[in-house]
């Protein structure tokens, strides 16, 4: 099995840690992965704002990047359900598809393709998980609690292979924190807003880190919790699951 890791562009430029946890897991999980270096944008916040008819040099550029591997992860379910959507190609659709079928986002690479049942990381804190939209409504990495059916998260079973990681219970699990890309830009306050009320929904139950398979989420409540002042933490799942002595 040889995997090329995707990392976007916002992971790579701020959050390098969270790219390398990836990778060093990955192959603690006995996986080759390769880099491709020329990679960039996936070109989702260009589709975002309504100018996905100017993605076609990034979709082209992906498929010359990726099309070789048996899959592509990424520690980033939004820019995985982008390429899963909206990856075309004009004059090479049958590898473009062939693409989108191959990408995983990290948490359900590992719970559906790897069936990872036990971890090596240890992790002595409290962890609050946010649940991003684009995994849990687009990727269905996880149940959404006031639908009637058998409650799952993937990202939640994997840390719960985590020793010593307490993870505590939410009072709206679901909640979106707001951040949505270029929606915090064209809405900001309601963006704002929505990310103050998931901090405290973390902190009122006593998180002293916040998790999640999005790091874009977790940038936005970042900005937040630095305002505030708080001393609670934001860790991409990567991280933790990767973690050995903290």
């Amino acid at each position: 099995m040889h995997v090329g890791l995707f990392i976007p562009c916002y992971i790579d430029q701020f959050y390098p840690n969270a790219a390398i946890a990836t990778l060093k897991l990955l192959q603690k999980l006995g996986v080759k992965v390769s880099y491709p270096i020329h990679q960039t944008c996936c070109g989702q916040p260009m589709a975002n704002s309504g100018f996905e008819h100017l993605t076609t040099g990034c979709n082209e550029l992906f498929i010359k990047n990726f099309a070789e591997f048996d899959y592509i992860v990424s520690p980033s379910g939004s820019c995985v359900l982008h390429v899963k959507e909206h990856l075309h190609s004009h004059e090479e659709e049958d590898k473009a598809a062939n693409v989108r079928k191959k990408v995983y986002e990290l948490t359900e690479f590992l719970t559906d393709i790897l069936k990872v049942d036990k971890l090596s990381a240890r992790f002595p804190h409290k962890v609050g998980v946010h649940q991003s939209c684009h995994g849990q409504r687009g990727l269905k990495m996880s149940q959404m609690t006031e639908l009637v059916a058998t409650p799952f998260s993937k990202p939640m079973q994997l840390l719960q292979m985590v020793q010593d990681l307490e993870l505590v219970e939410l009072s709206r699990p679901d909640e979106c924190c707001g951040f949505g890309g270029t929606f915090c830009v064209a809405e900001e306050a309601i963006s704002v807003k929505m990310g103050k009320d998931r901090v405290a929904d973390h902190i009122n139950h006593g998180a002293q880190y916040i998790t999640a398979s999005d790091m874009s989420c977790l940038m936005h409540m970042e900005g937040i919790l630095r305002r505030q002042n708080s001393q609670v933490k934001v860790l991409h799942i990567a991280e933790i699951l990767n973690a050995e002595e903290v």
